[in-house]
């Protein structure tokens, strides 16, 4: 009977690990070449698959593409651009642009984030850089500001040309990027949008090509991409319970189906993570003679999105300068509680001063110039 009871006990516990296993596998089964999964505020990955393979990534080259136009309109406002025959003149899908028509630059970047137009990549290129080469060049400095390592941009479309390439790591730190765009962020969620032309005036409805945002209850965006070459190419983000993760697929046949299995694993296997350093307290060294310190104060709480394994390797750093430079403002950063997993930082709290010292400190009297001073009021000398 004992040894029945062990068998049974031992079959039972294969079948156990085995549907585990298998349903871990059968969640990570995916179409796509090279594929990644990140929480968008940590960077830590929850899933990778070929992530740091060069491969072109076809439309979702304009995720950067609008990212630098919408940079532009903070920096000098929604311009109106008026078409040429130079900005239309490209091949494959289009927003309708046709030369003599005026639009503003934000109706550009909709016309390329919802029914992906290369017109509308082309003329925003070429309006905001002077040429579409010019821009490239700002599409690959943009592209090493941001930590993607692997990725060269030569079209401000995506469509294939030279070695026009990136990587699933590269195409979500791009995305991480850019969903912290407000505007970015609003264009990217909407199903459908309202295109003003200003010439000739006209609203155009276009519907978004991203159909997860109608298959993926939390899917908030972001951009699709196809081309022989390429193949069916999604950077997509989601949210739930305060997580949000960024999913990239490049070459990939079933890539509605590959992101929904990739977020259901995700959101699974996630936590959101409380740092609360509102009650830290810590004295700095200061440069003076009279005082010796000044206090600094833990100011924020911040939340971020981490593995659940990852909970119990997160490492607290206190980082502060050995010695602060007078002067010294109520509330200036004097440095930072810094959170790591392994070497990644996911997140930090300011420290700031909890007063203002001046530069000069005044200097404590001598007894001689108390004595001066007090004979001087009486005798009326100086």
């Amino acid at each position: 009977m004992k040894r029945f009871i062990k068998i049974f006990f031992g079959l039972t516990l294969l079948f156990a690990t085995f549907i585990n296993f298998y349903s871990n596998s059968y969640a990570l089964d995916i179409s796509a070449k090279s594929a990644i999964l990140i929480c968008a505020d940590s960077g830590s990955v929850i899933f990778a698959k070929n992530e740091f393979e060069p491969l072109p990534m076809a439309s979702t080259t304009k995720i950067m593409t609008a990212l630098l136009a919408l940079e532009n309109i903070e920096a000098f406002g929604n311009k109106e651009i008026e078409i040429t025959d130079e900005m239309v003149r490209v091949e494959g899908t289009s927003m309708g642009l046709a030369a003599g028509n005026t639009v503003s630059l934000e109706a550009l970047v909709q016309g390329m984030m919802t029914v992906s137009g290369n017109d509308a990549a082309n003329a925003a290129a070429i309006a905001v850089a002077g040429s579409a080469e010019a821009f490239v060049d700002k599409m690959n400095e943009k592209s090493k500001l941001i930590g993607m390592k692997d990725t060269l941009f030569c079209t401000p479309s995506g469509l294939d040309k030279g070695d026009h390439h990136s990587t699933a790591y590269d195409m979500a730190i791009l995305g991480a990027y850019a969903i912290e765009n407000e505007k970015f962020a609003k264009i990217v969620s909407k199903k459908s949008i309202k295109i003003h032309f200003i010439n000739p005036n006209k609203y155009v409805t276009m519907k978004n090509h991203n159909k997860l945002l109608r298959l993926y209850e939390g899917c908030i965006g972001i951009k699709t991409g196809f081309t022989k070459a390429a193949g069916r190419c999604l950077v997509s983000c989601a949210q739930k319970n305060g997580a949000r993760l960024i999913c990239v697929t490049l070459n990939a046949p079933n890539d509605w189906d590959d992101h929904t299995k990739l977020f259901n694993y995700g959101f699974d296997n996630v936590m959101v993570k409380t740092f609360n350093d509102s009650d830290y307290f810590v004295d700095i060294p200061v440069k003076s003679k009279e005082i010796d310190h000044i206090q600094g104060k833990g100011n924020s709480i911040f939340e971020v999105c981490v593995k659940k394994e990852d909970e119990n390797k997160i490492k607290r750093k206190i980082e502060i300068p050995s010695v602060c430079a007078l002067p010294i403002e109520r509330g200036q950063i004097l440095g930072n509680v810094v959170y790591y997993i392994e070497d990644n930082v996911i997140g930090k709290n300011p420290i700031i001063a909890t007063n203002s010292v001046s530069e000069k400190v005044p200097e404590k009297e001598s007894i001689f110039k108390i004595i001066k001073s007090f004979f001087g009021r009486i005798f009326n000398f100086k």
